[in-house]
């Protein structure tokens, strides 16, 4: 597997070229807060879902009055992006357009996925252009596995405080489709204890009312801060007994139950018209 090293004096970053997908992060005393893709639980680190987030229905979506087949959280993940920048505390994975890609999306698209490390943060961009001639629809989402418990605090409660001390309405999946009932929020101003029963029926998901940040992990020791730009749904998910916690900020989210398959008709889809670009980025700081 290709892999590209960043880091300053306080952390060091492995990004591989197979999905722009960061497989590390590693404090300077050797502590780690990633998930490490234990195949037993979840072979996943930290994917770039993109063009689209969640499932659709029979893996089938509708662009444009023609079907294609996009299997969960799209093709980006599973696909071998090109290094263009390789400095010491930054990398730019590319990902273009193919024959093979518009065999399931059918448009000129570019994306660039931007690792940086500053201070004891990483910061992930990623960059959609529009390099087609008409309006291009597409989700995009982040899917970061950080370790539960974090390294130190085995054995301590952990928790996820929003930032905006809010209570957002939770949905649930069914056959990996967003089921459109509201359910009363798992969070009490904003705080929430995380147990693995609550992962019993699949990923958490926050259409609206998480915010923009959050901090997890005990009440006191390591923590990290996790902020996101741009991306106005957010999902909680883990495997019940695996040790580690998604906490992922999206832009779209998987198809609802009984909805359309269209694409551009998928809840909180984004449309980027001919040449545009769309920015997003999540951070996470490490704290203790």
């Amino acid at each position: 597997m290709q892999l590209t090293r960043i880091g300053n004096g306080e952390l060091t970053v492995d990004i591989a070229a197979l999905g722009a997908e960061m497989q590390s992060i590693q404090t300077r005393d050797g502590r780690h807060w990633l998930w490490h893709g234990d195949a037993s639980y979840w072979t996943g680190r930290s994917p770039i879902l993109f063009p689209m987030v969640g499932k659709a229905p029979n893996d089938t979506v509708t662009i444009e009055g023609e079907r294609y087949q996009m299997s969960q959280h799209g093709f980006a993940r599973r696909s071998n992006f090109t290094l263009v920048v390789e400095e010491s505390d930054r990398c730019i994975y590319r990902l273009e357009a193919s024959e093979a890609s518009r065999a399931l999306y059918p448009f000129d698209f570019r994306l660039d996925v931007e690792h940086r490390v500053h201070g004891r943060s990483v910061s992930v961009t990623a960059e959609v252009t529009n390099r087609d001639h008409r309006p291009m629809p597409f989700g995009i989402g982040f899917h970061p596995a950080f370790a539960w418990p974090l390294p130190g605090a085995a054995g301590q409660p952990h928790r996820i405080a929003l930032d905006n001390q809010s209570d957002p309405a939770l949905h649930r999946l069914s056959g990996g489709l967003v089921v459109p009932e509201q359910l009363p929020s798992p969070f009490d101003h904003g705080l929430l204890t995380l147990d693995h029963s609550l992962f019993r029926d699949d990923a958490m998901i926050f259409p609206q009312g998480a915010g923009a940040g959050l901090r997890y992990g005990p009440e006191t020791g390591p923590a990290l801060r996790f902020s996101w730009e741009n991306l106005p749904n957010f999902a909680i998910w883990s495997k019940p007994g695996a040790g580690f916690v998604c906490l992922e900020p999206w832009r779209g989210t998987a198809a609802e139950v009984g909805g359309s398959d269209d694409l551009s008709e998928r809840p909180y889809a984004e449309t980027l018209g001919p040449g545009a670009l769309g920015r997003y980025r999540f951070t996470a700081e490490v704290i203790g």
